[in-house]
């Protein structure tokens, strides 16, 4: 009988690829799955987000309407393309989360081994946080994107000798574009002093053909006079992209703890739109073993890289609390340092013993399993009945697209509700006012203080997710009248 050499099976010849090929496959189609059926529901964020981006001028560079342009245009050819529909809102996050995800996969790969970085990619991928991510309609999205495309395509100009031109056009493109997103100015400064106080990265640049280098200077030079241009127009745009809004230094700390308590709250999760934890507790102790095992090699390129991001991740939540899922870079690096810390000293203790590499997958699987099924067990069901959470969803778009046909809206001017729904009349016969119209029938956000003559209260609608349960009072033209 041949004796079977399990190294030249075919399975075992191509694990790897089997195994990120089977990963891709599960991503995609969760990415997809998830915001359908956790989060179909719509946040106030979520609302303006496509309020401000369906109002998008295409004179907007010129006018200094330049904060989230690239997903404020993405997200508007969305709605333009499928109407005002939750799954339209949230298309382009799952869409870049896509992509996002396929660029972690990829920079893990480039830095760690296979089985590491396969390993590091399915907990960070399929964890709390970039579940949520990607299923909120925000542009939020982005302040992950940017760096994580910035990274790998930093990685594939450092790894060459002779790096190709493409990527340091592409990199150069991805900085212009990038700084439109708040506070991704202050990672174009690190970017540049990371690669001026790091000594590879200096060889490096002295290496990199002279044109590609004066084309990507022109490039942020034309960027930066962009948003200079854009400031003088309007001054709040610099507000925004360096700071938030609302910013207020006394805030600082309050920021920081308002951020971070969501990691770190196991039990009882805080009030806010994400759920907690945002990673779990055996996640949590592979990036503190990651974290450890950094000290040993703080000036590799990988090493310092995580631990400066896990500094700038502090300042930008300090700005915004909601800039937290920054952290998801710094962590995806830190839990691939964490797993092969542990499988390095599994290993080191058997290193002539095949039946102690193999009885390590029993281990492993069960990890895997603690670590990944609540995740998806979290998202599925959090957001519907955690009541720290839930209530900051509402699915009032789906039952008025579901239950009105050619009623006319009532809300109060100026209001989120008004331009939020008024994006209805583009694609639908349903009308949208501040005030009482003649139309066969009257559709009130919320019970008006005295009846509209000539209607009578025909119907209240209501909604689970109301505290009140009521959401719509539907009021028709009285017969002969």
């Amino acid at each position: 009988m041949k004796k079977i050499i399990i190294s030249k099976l075919f399975l075992y010849k191509h694990r790897f690829v089997i195994g990120y090929i089977l990963l891709g496959l599960a991503f995609v189609g969760l990415l997809f799955l998830v915001p359908l059926i956790a989060q179909k529901n719509l946040s106030s964020a979520e609302m303006e987000s496509a309020v401000s981006s369906y109002n998008l001028e295409p004179d907007a560079v010129f006018n200094g309407d330049l904060v989230n342009l690239p997903y404020r245009l993405l997200q508007k050819v969305s709605i333009m393309a499928f109407g005002l529909t939750p799954f339209a809102i949230k298309l382009p996050n799952i869409l870049i989360g896509i992509l996002l995800g396929f660029l972690l996969i990829l920079i893990l790969n480039r830095w760690f081994k296979n089985n590491v970085s396969l390993l590091a990619s399915i907990l960070m991928i399929l964890s709390t946080l970039f579940l949520s991510l990607i299923g909120t309609g925000t542009p939020l999205i982005m302040l992950v994107f940017w760096p994580t495309l910035l990274l790998w395509l930093g990685s594939k100009i450092q790894g060459e000798k002779r790096p190709e031109p493409i990527f340091c056009f592409a990199f150069a493109l991805s900085l212009l574009f990038s700084i439109f997103t708040p506070y991704m100015v202050y990672f174009a400064i690190l970017c540049v002093v990371f690669a001026i106080s790091q000594p590879h990265l200096r060889f490096v640049i002295k290496r990199l053909p002279k044109i590609p280098l004066v084309i990507i200077g022109l490039f942020v030079l034309a960027g930066i006079a962009l948003v200079v241009l854009s400031i003088i127009k309007a001054p709040s745009v610099a507000l925004e992209l360096l700071f938030a809004k609302n910013f207020s230094t006394s805030e600082f700390l309050h920021n920081v703890s308002t951020g971070f308590t969501p990691i770190f709250s196991w039990n009882n999760g805080p009030e806010g739109a994400f759920l907690s934890p945002l990673i779990s507790l055996p996640t949590f102790a592979l990036v503190l073993i990651g974290l450890f095992s950094t000290t040993k090699g703080f000036f590799a390129s990988r090493n310092s890289i995580a631990t400066l991001l896990l500094i700038f991740t502090v300042v930008i939540t300090g700005f915004n609390p909601s800039s937290i899922v920054f952290i998801i870079i710094p962590l995806a690096i830190l839990v691939a340092h964490g797993l092969k810390y542990v499988l390095e000293k599994w290993y080191g203790l058997f290193p002539e013993n095949p039946y102690a590499r193999i009885s390590a997958l029993i281990p492993l699987s069960i990890l895997f399993a603690v670590m990944i099924l609540p995740n998806l067990l979290q998202n599925m069901y959090g957001y519907r009945f955690n009541p720290s959470v839930a209530h900051y969803y509402t699915n009032n778009l789906s039952i008025i697209r579901d239950k009105l046909t050619d009623e006319t809206i009532i809300a109060e001017p100026d209001s989120l509700e008004y331009k939020f729904y008024k994006i209805l009349e583009d694609s639908t016969e349903i009308k949208v006012s501040s005030e009482i119209t003649t139309s066969k029938a009257l559709a009130f956000l919320k019970k008006p203080e005295k009846k509209p003559e000539g209607y009578k209260l025909s119907r209240i609608i209501t909604s689970e997710k109301s505290d009140n349960s009521d959401i719509i009072y539907l009021y028709t033209v009285v017969e002969g009248e």
